[in-house]
C-alpha cells in the first residue's frame, strides 16, 4: 500500500487483527443489536444489505460472516478506506467482471473522499450514532431504512458506503460471485490434511481414474466428473468419521491423530481436489493407443516401460509449470475461474451450516435444494438419454422436411450447422459451455463469434470453395478427392512414414467447410491472443514477472509478497511450498522425456522437447489469464503440430510424442492451477495441497496405464467402427489424423497446394490484435466495447466441426437468465442458489449416464419407437454432400490432378 495509514491493515500483522476480530466474534453468538455498536440500527441495515444478508429470518444469531464483516467495517478508518478504494480503481479499471455501475459508484465516492465535501454535508457515523436508538435494532432493521429510499449506487451516508465498500472488497472479495461461495475469514486451527483425506482420495482417484480411462474412447464417453465423486465423499467422510479408532501414534516425528473428530469442510476440499487433479483423462491416453494398435501405428516398442516413462513426463511437467503460474494465475484476485465456482458451492452446501433466509419467497437450504435438483436431474436424463432421445438431439425443424438438402444444413444438429432456437431439453448439452459457471459476456462473445462463423461456413460451402461442396458441410473427418473417408494406412510405409509412390496414387486429404474456418480460427486466434493479452494486461503480467523473478533471487522470502487480499493474507498462516519445489519437479519431468526419446526409437530429437517447454513459456501465461476472468480455453496443439510438421516432415512418431508433451504441458498446469485457486480460496495449507497432487497423480498414471491396456487387449473389436458397445475411439482418431495430416503428409503440402490461405491467417490475428487494443484503449467508455473481447469471439469460431449452434444457443438462453437477469435484479437468490443448481444438474446428468449405461445399454436393451428413431431419418443424419463428386467432378474426382499433387 502507498500509505503509511494502511501499514496496519496491509502487513503481515493484519494476521493477528484478524484472528482477534474472528475470537471475538465466534466466543459466543451475537444479536445485531451487540455488533458494531458504533452503527445506527439503519446504518446496520445498510451493511446488511450490502454484504447479502438482508434476508436473514432472525437476527438474533448473527451468522459468523456477518458479525466478522460488520466489526472490520466498523474498524476501518474512512481515510484508509479512501486509499483502499483507489487502489482499487488502478487495479480494476477495465475489469469486465464488475459492472460499470459499481466502478463508477466507487468513482464517486474516492472522488467525494478527496474533495473533502463530505464533512459538511453529511456529517459522520459518530454523530449519527449519539443520536441513534440501539436498544431495538433487531426490531426496527426490517422496517424501511434510509438504505431502501435510494437506489443501490446513491450516496447518502458517504461515510458508511466508503467503509462499507472498501470493506467488502479488502476484507472478502470484489465479485459476488467469489463472495457467494467463500468466506470472508479463515480459521487456521481446523484440521485439513488428514488420514481420511488420503484413504478416501486414493480409492475415488482409483475409481475414477478406472471408469474416466475405461469410456474414455466410446462415443459419447462417460466421465465420472468431479460433482459427483464429491457427492460421494460427503457420506464416504462421515462414514470414515464414525468407524474410524480414534488412535494418536508418532511417524517421523510427526503427530497423527487417525480420527480427529467430525469431517469438515477443508477436508471435504481437499478430498476433492485429490480427486480433481486427477479427474481428467492424460492426454498420452490417445497417444499409446495410436502408437500400440495395429490398425494404427502398430509399434512393437511402446512397453511398459516406455508408457511410465512417457506418463509421468506429461503429467509432471504441467505440474512443475503450475507451480511458476501461480503468481498469474493464483494469488491476483482477478483470477476468479469461474469453472471452479460450482464446486466451492457444493462444499459450502454439504458441509458448512447457513442462516435461515427468506430469499423472494424462497426458504429452502443450499443443502436441500442440492439433492432435489439432483434427484430431478437424475430421473429427467433418462428421457433424453434413453427413453426419449430425440430431446436431446431436438433438430425440430429436419422432421417437417426430412429428405430437404438446405434445411438439414442449416438447421440439423447432427450434421448441420444448427440454427435452431429450440435445440435440446437435455441439461448435458445446455451446459456444454457451462452456462452457469462463466460470466455472461464470456457466453455472448463466444456466440458472437460463433454466429460469425455459421455465416463464414455457409459461405464456403455453398460456393464449393477448395472443392468444400463435395464433402459434409461439418465434419472434422478427412476425405478423399472422391468425397470418401480418407484411409491414412493407404500412403504409409511399414515404418508408418510417407510412402511417395503410395501418397501420388492415392491423393491429398481434404478438409470440410467447417474445418477450413476452425482451422483459420486457429491460425488466427495464437498470434492474436499472445500480443493482444500483452499488450492490454501488460502492466499485470510485468508486475507477476517482477514478483516471480524477486521470489526465485530472494527465495526466502514469502511467496504471497505483493499481494494483501483477504485470501493470499489467511495463507500466510500456512508454511509454503517454494518455487524451487516446482522447479525440481519440472527437471525431472524433463529427464523422463530425454530418456523417452533416447531409449526408445520415437524419431524425435531432444530439441523437441525444449521446443515444446518454449512454446508453453511464451503462451501459457496469456492462455491462462483467459481462462482464469472468463472461463474460455484453447489447447496449443494444432500450433505444435503446425511447427513440428515444418520441422521434422513426414514424422508422424515425432509429431504425436512433441505434441503430447506441448498440449498436456497447458493442460495440465491449467488443471493443477485450478485445483491451487480452489484451495486458495478455502485457505488449504499450501503444502498438504502440493503432497495430494503429487500422490494423486502417482496413482491415476499407474492406473490409467493399466486400464488403457487392459482394454486395448481384452475389449473386442475396440476401435473399429461399428463396435458393439460403442468403443468407436473417436478421440484416437482424430489424434491419429493428425498425425497423418500434419506429420506425415506435412504443412508445407498443405499451405502451398492445397489450402494457401490458411497462412495468412496468422497475419490477420497479428493484424487484428493491435487494432483491437486501441478500440478497448479509447472506447472503454462505452458499455458495448467495455464488454467487447474479441479473443473469445475467435473462440467462438472453434465450436464447429463436429459441434455446432445447437450447443451454444440453449446455453446463451440460459446464462441470460441466470448470469444476467438473476444476477441482476434477485443478486441474494443468485448468490445462494445459482453455482449449486449447476452442481447438482452436472452431478444429476453424470450419476444418471453410468447407472443407464451399466443398466441398459451396455446389456443392449433399446426401445423402439418413433422418439427414438426419428434422429437416425432424414439427411440431418447421413452428412451429405452439396456436389456429387462422381457425377459432377471432372473425371470423377475434384482437386488437383493426377500426377500433379501438391
Amino acid at each position: 500500500m502507498p500509505s503509511e495509514k494502511v501499514s496496519h491493515i496491509s502487513r503481515d500483522d493484519n494476521n493477528s487483527e484478524i484472528s482477534e476480530t474472528l475470537q471475538a466474534v465466534t466466543s459466543s453468538p451475537l444479536s445485531l443489536n451487540e455488533v458494531a455498536s458504533q452503527f445506527t440500527s439503519d446504518q446496520k441495515y445498510y451493511i446488511l444489505k450490502a454484504i447479502g444478508y438482508d434476508s436473514l429470518e432472525s437476527l438474533d444469531q448473527l451468522p459468523v460472516a456477518v458479525s466478522y464483516m460488520m466489526q472490520k467495517i466498523q474498524d476501518l478508518p474512512a481515510d484508509e478506506a479512501v486509499k483502499l478504494l483507489q487502489e482499487f480503481l488502478v487495479e480494476h479499471e477495465d475489469d469486465v467482471n464488475i459492472t460499470p455501475a459499481e466502478l463508477d459508484y466507487i468513482r464517486r465516492l474516492v472522488k467525494q473522499g478527496e474533495s473533502q465535501e463530505f464533512f459538511g454535508t453529511y456529517g459522520n457515523i459518530d454523530e449519527k450514532t449519539e443520536k441513534a436508538e440501539k436498544s431495538d435494532v433487531a426490531e426496527r432493521v426490517h422496517e424501511v431504512s434510509e438504505a431502501d429510499e435510494h437506489g443501490q449506487y446513491d450516496i447518502f451516508d458517504w461515510d458508511l458506503q466508503v467503509r462499507t465498500q472498501a470493506g467488502i472488497v479488502f476484507f472478502h472479495s470484489p465479485y459476488q460471485e467469489v463472495r457467494a461461495v467463500t468466506d470472508a475469514y479463515d480459521d487456521p486451527t481446523m484440521y485439513c490434511e488428514t488420514v481420511r483425506v488420503y484413504i478416501l482420495g486414493a480409492i475415488w482417484v482409483a475409481i475414477g481414474a478406472f471408469i474416466n480411462n475405461f469410456f474414455m474412447q466410446r462415443q459419447p464417453s462417460i466421465l465420472l466428473n468431479t460433482a459427483v465423486v464429491q457427492l460421494f465423499l460427503y457420506p464416504s467422510g462421515l462414514l470414515m468419521a464414525w468407524i474410524l479408532p480414534k488412535w494418536k501414534f508418532t511417524v517421523f516425528g510427526q503427530n497423527i491423530d487417525l480420527n480427529p473428530g467430525p469431517w469438515n469442510h477443508k477436508e471435504q476440499m481437499l478430498a476433492t481436489v485429490f480427486y480433481s487433479v486427477s479427474g481428467s483423462t492424460p492426454y498420452v491416453a490417445y497417444n499409446i493407443p495410436v502408437l500400440k494398435m495395429k490398425m494404427f501405428y502398430g509399434v512393437e516398442w511402446a512397453g511398459w516401460g516406455y508408457q511410465i516413462l512417457l506418463m509421468f513426463a506429461t503429467n509432471f511437467l504441467g505440474f512443475g509449470f503450475a507451480g511458476i503460474m501461480r503468481k498469474f494465475a493464483v494469488y491476483p484476485t482477478r483470477a476468479i475461474w469461474p469453472s471452479i465456482l460450482p464446486t466451492l458451492a457444493l462444499n459450502k452446501a454439504l458441509l458448512q451450516s447457513e442462516p435461515k433466509e427468506n430469499i423472494n419467497g424462497w426458504t429452502i437450504s443450499r443443502y436441500r435444494f442440492f439433492f432435489l435438483a439432483f434427484v430431478a436431474s437424475f430421473l429427467w436424463f433418462w428421457f433424453p438419454d434413453y427413453i426419449f432421445t430425440a430431446l436431446s438431439t431436438f433438430s425440430w425443424i429436419t422432421w417437417i422436411a426430412p429428405d430437404n438438402l438446405n434445411l438439414a444444413t442449416i438447421t440439423g444438429s447432427q450434421t448441420g450447422l444448427g440454427l435452431n432456437p429450440i435445440t435440446t431439453f437435455d441439461w448435458n448439452v445446455i451446459n456444454y459451455n457451462s452456462p452457469l459457471n462463466i460470466p455472461f459476456f464470456s457466453t455472448f462473445n463466444q456466440y458472437i463469434g460463433s454466429g460469425i462463423a455459421f455465416f463464414c461456413i455457409i459461405g464456403v460451402w455453398y460456393s464449393n470453395y477448395k472443392w468444400s461442396g463435395y464433402m459434409p458441410i461439418n465434419s472434422n473427418g478427412l476425405f478423399t478427392n472422391t468425397g470418401d473417408p480418407y484411409r491414412v494406412t493407404k500412403v504409409l510405409n511399414k515404418k508408418s512414414l510417407l510412402d511417395p509412390a503410395k501418397y501420388a496414387e492415392y491423393g491429398p486429404p481434404f478438409y470440410t467447410a467447417a474445418n477450413l474456418v476452425v482451422y483459420g480460427a486457429f491460425f488466427a486466434i495464437y498470434p492474436f491472443s499472445f500480443i493482444y493479452v500483452c499488450m492490454t494486461d501488460y502492466k499485470h503480467i510485468m508486475r507477476s514477472c517482477k514478483g516471480l523473478w524477486h521470489s526465485l533471487k530472494s527465495f526466502k522470502n514469502s511467496t504471497y509478497d505483493g499481494f494483501d487480499d483477504a485470501f493470499s493474507k489467511s495463507m500466510r498462516h500456512y508454511k509454503e511450498v517454494p518455487e524451487w519445489a516446482f522447479l525440481v519437479i519440472l527437471i525431472i519431468s524433463i529427464v523422463l522425456s530425454i530418456l523417452c526419446c533416447k531409449l526408445y526409437p520415437t524419431e524425435t530429437p531432444v530439441w523437441g522437447i525444449f521446443f515444446a517447454l518454449g512454446i508453453n513459456f511464451v503462451f501459457l501465461i496469456p492462455l491462462t489469464f483467459i481462462y482464469s476472468i472468463t472461463g474460455f480455453s484453447f489447447g496449443l496443439n494444432v500450433l505444435v503440430e503446425l511447427i513440428v510438421g515444418y520441422a521434422l516432415p513426414g514424422n508422424g512418431l515425432a509429431l504425436m510424442f512433441i505434441k503430447a508433451i506441448g498440449y498436456n504441458i497447458d493442460g495440465q498446469a491449467q488443471n493443477y492451477i485450478t485445483d491451487q485457486k480452489m484451495g486458495h480460496y478455502l485457505r488449504i495449507p499450501p503444502r498438504a495441497l502440493f503432497r495430494c497432487q503429487m500422490v494423486s497423480v502417482v496413482i491415476c498414471s499407474f492406473v490409467s496405464l493399466a486400464v488403457i491396456n487392459f482394454a486395448m487387449d481384452n475389449i473386442d473389436d475396440y476401435c473399429h467402427p461399428g463396435q458393439p458397445q460403442k468403443f468407436t475411439c473417436p478421440s484416437a482418431r482424430t489424434f491419429y489424423s493428425s498425425s497423418v495430416l500434419w506429420g506425415v503428409i506435412g504443412p508445407k503440402r498443405v499451405f502451398d497446394g492445397l489450402y494457401p490461405i490458411l497462412k495468412w491467417c496468422f497475419l490477420i490475428g497479428t493484424l487484428l490484435a493491435p487494432v483491437c487494443f486501441l478500440i478497448k484503449k479509447y472506447f472503454n467508455k462505452f458499455a458495448i466495447v467495455r464488454y467487447f473481447q474479441p479473443t473469445l469471439i475467435i473462440g467462438g469460431f472453434l465450436i464447429f466441426a463436429p459441434y455446432n449452434l445447437s450447443y451454444y444457443t440453449p446455453g446463451l438462453i440460459a446464462a441470460f437468465f441466470f448470469m444476467h437477469v438473476i444476477k441482476h435484479r434477485f443478486t441474494n437468490w443468485f448468490k445462494k442458489y445459482n453455482y449449486v443448481l449447476s452442481g447438482a444438474l452436472t452431478a444429476g446428468v453424470a450419476f444418471s449416464s453410468i447407472i443407464i449405461f451399466f443398466a441398459v445399454q451396455y446389456k443392449g436393451v433399446n426401445l423402439d419407437w418413433w422418439g427414438n428413431d426419428v434422429l437416425g431419418n432424414g439427411l440431418d443424419a447421413m452428412g451429405p454432400s452439396l456436389l456429387n463428386a462422381t457425377e459432377l467432378a471432372p473425371d470423377g474426382y475434384f482437386g488437383p490432378r493426377i500426377g500433379h499433387f501438391p
